[in-house]
């Protein structure tokens, strides 16, 4: 059986939201909310990959596990390898990433992810939701992916691409992308040593150096679209409706 591990990378810096990872959410920072989603999953090992020893500590205090990555990544897949690096595990086969901004993400939708990966000998996989209110289209902070089939609860369809802009106006097969990947090892190998692409420094999507490297990625569906925490305001509105389910 393949050896998963689940890495979760974070950073206080964030420009719209600094500190948001020890932001609390039912007496608990986000950051550990993450790392019970990804361990819920049973599929392996949870770690988070930490640019800052405040987040370290919480995260350890917490229950979880946490390792001090450098401060001069410029996107979570270039930390979480560290990581991986520094962890020094043997035999992993698969690593997934979890946004550690995404709290309420759905261990069965990753669980899920995994299984499509294995299953289909994927390079890299990802997930995406339906999109129900088209104000989601013109949304910048939430990105859109384009897929060359339309998704259904079963298949591991292509990216075509991936957007902050209205894609919606281009074609149809267009869906809100969650920001979780589940990496081959040696891809993920092959991808911190490519150069960072134009179109990923653009964009600010780390996905599209995949992509421009012809590295594909596969989409599978997702049963819940997470909230992501970009701002004061979703922290507040997220808060609210995790607190109101207790």
């Amino acid at each position: 059986m393949s050896k998963v591990l689940i890495l979760i990378p974070s950073r206080m810096a964030a420009k719209r939201l600094p500190g948001k990872p020890l932001l609390e959410i039912k007496g608990i920072p986000i950051i550990s909310h993450v790392v019970k989603r990804g361990q819920e999953t049973e599929l392996g090992e949870v770690v988070v990959c930490a640019e800052d020893k405040e987040i370290v500590l919480a995260v350890e205090k917490n229950g979880g596990r946490a390792i001090l990555t450098g401060n001069y990544h410029k996107n979570g897949t270039e930390r979480i390898y560290e990581g991986l690096q520094k962890l020094q595990i043997a035999d992993v086969d698969y690593v997934i990433s979890l946004q550690g901004d995404e709290p309420q993400i759905n261990p069965e939708d990753i669980k899920n992810l995994y299984k499509h990966v294995n299953e289909n000998n994927s390079d890299i996989g990802t997930l995406a939701a339906k999109i129900d209110e088209d104000k989601i289209f013109d949304n910048a902070n939430i990105v859109k992916v384009k897929t060359q089939e339309k998704l259904k609860d079963n298949n591991f369809v292509l990216a075509k691409d991936f957007s902050r802009k209205n894609l919606s106006k281009e074609s149809s097969n267009v869906y809100h992308h969650i920001g979780i990947y589940c990496y081959k090892v040696s891809i993920l190998k092959k991808y911190v040593n490519l150069k960072h692409s134009p179109n990923e420094i653009e964009n600010r999507l780390e996905q599209l150096r995949a992509l421009d490297n012809n590295i594909k990625i596969n989409v599978a569906l997702a049963r819940s679209s997470p909230i992501g925490i970009d701002t004061k305001e979703d922290y507040i509105a997220l808060k609210k409706i995790m607190e109101y389910k207790s």
